[in-house]
């Protein structure tokens, strides 16, 4: 623009008449070498700088929020001066003492599994269950016997209404009975399909909660599989609940899935293996875990098993898909669904949901969509690279089994609230809000 007009204001200004010719042309060639610049300025200065400071960023948040450290590319950041050397200065500092502290925590961890292994066993040789209740009647812990007396009606959870499990009003009046004498009640208690009744008593806890303990009886077959006892003493404060949507990411319960199946078409192939975990207040559940074959009615196709190695012979006597899609949505009652490139593995639920007699309305996040969130859409976002990113070790052998994606998929979930909250993105409404930015990534990846 300047240009033109400088060559206009040469041309009217001259004494006498001149063509026009020459100077267009010369506003035209102008015109393409200045954009040509313009342009080639703008991609280095894309690659070479601002590239590499996002890049350097991200690094510096992968280390901040997830513990991952990243060793910085000079050679990659080498128009950035010395912030390079100096994130990376910074960065190995904090990795030294980051270790200090994990070495710590280790140890005390490795003594915490220690004495919570001789209590499971401690507990597993007394005839009696036991579950720890807060004050919204939710399940704080429950031991390996508890959750065989679960298990006969729904996947033993934390965090679920002891309701989901026994008769309300065989609870209600037991409550009642220790409002108001506070004593060690006896009571009988049925399930909530009324087919199983078993002894059990309250005890109180201070200043809120109650522990029940579930007396099983000789001629009463309880399911024990060798489970560990599960806990998390933080559901002892339980709080008003808050819509999904203005709930921090932390505070929610994550069911974290994953499918295996005999082709690549959500509308014509079949599920032959489904696993999932669950997250809960930012951690890992251990011990509840759902981790089947199921059987697809049809014979697997070689290629499928090249993948995933699950066989005819795997699935000859496992359920069907209807069986264990109830038990899955019994085991994600009250949770966020999370799954890498959901809408592969959730089409298949949907599909069948008629069948199952039930209705999958449970929320919905996609890793795929919180990677391209914290790492930028031109990255690659597979399940390799982001465990790769985040540095989670997945074995192999367990590479395209249902749990072993799950549990990895899992485990970046736990990384990746780290990184969202150290963006500002707290909410569940917030994160949601950015990740309908990218879906055409999901487009295109399906």
């Amino acid at each position: 623009m300047l240009a033109g007009v400088a060559l206009w204001i040469g041309w009217s200004r001259a004494e006498s008449a001149i063509a026009t010719g020459p100077f267009l042309t010369a506003f035209v060639v102008f015109a393409f070498l200045n954009t040509g610049l313009i342009v080639t300025v703008w991609l280095l200065f894309d690659e070479n700088v601002a590239k590499s400071i996002e890049r350097l960023a991200t690094n510096l948040r992968l280390h901040a929020h997830s513990g991952v450290h990243k060793e910085v590319d000079n050679e990659d950041a080498k128009y950035l001066g010395d912030l390079a050397p100096a994130a990376s200065a910074v960065s190995r500092t904090l990795s030294r003492k980051v270790m200090q502290t994990a070495e710590e925590i280790s140890r005390e961890t490795n003594r915490l599994q220690s004495e919570t292994a001789r209590l499971t066993a401690l507990l597993s040789d007394i005839p009696i269950a036991t579950i720890l209740v807060n004050a919204s009647d939710e399940i704080v812990l429950y031991d390996a016997q508890a959750a065989g007396v679960m298990s006969l009606v729904a996947p033993p959870r934390l965090k679920a209404p002891l309701t989901d499990y026994f008769d309300e009003a065989c609870l209600s009046n037991a409550r009642g009975g220790l409002s108001k004498n506070g004593a060690d009640t006896p009571y009988e208690l049925r399930d909530r399909t009324g087919v199983h009744t078993f002894r059990a008593r309250l005890k109180p806890l201070d200043p809120d909660g109650y522990v029940l303990l579930i007396e099983i009886g000789e001629d009463q077959s309880v399911p024990v599989d060798g489970r560990p006892l599960v806990y998390d003493f933080d559901l002892l404060r339980a709080e008003e609940p808050t819509e999904i949507r203005n709930t921090r990411l932390r505070d929610l319960c994550f069911v974290v899935f994953d499918t295996e199946t005999t082709g690549l078409s959500p509308e014509t192939d079949a599920v032959v293996q489904l696993g999932a975990v669950r997250i809960i207040n930012g951690r890992i559940v251990e011990g509840e875990i759902l981790n089947t074959f199921v059987n697809p009615g049809r014979s697997i196709p070689p290629a499928a098993t090249r993948i995933h190695q699950v066989t005819d012979a795997d699935v000859a006597d496992a359920p069907d898909f209807i069986v264990v899609g109830r038990r899955f949505h019994a085991f994600t009652r009250h949770a966020v669904l999370v799954a890498h490139n959901a809408p592969f593995d959730v089409a298949f639920l949907r599909r069948s949901e008629k069948r199952m007699g039930v209705e999958w309305d449970n929320p919905i996040l996609d890793t795929v969509l919180l990677s391209a969130i914290i790492f930028g859409v031109t990255e690659q976002h597979s399940l390799d690279a982001l465990c790769e990113r985040l540095d989670i070790l997945m074995p192999p052998e367990v590479r395209h089994t249902a749990l072993g994606d799950a549990r990895a998929t899992a485990e970046a979930l736990v990384k990746l609230i780290g990184l969202l909250e150290g963006r500002g993105l707290e909410t569940f409404d917030q994160v949601l809000r950015e990740t309908k930015k990218h879906g055409r990534l999901l487009k295109d990846l399906n």
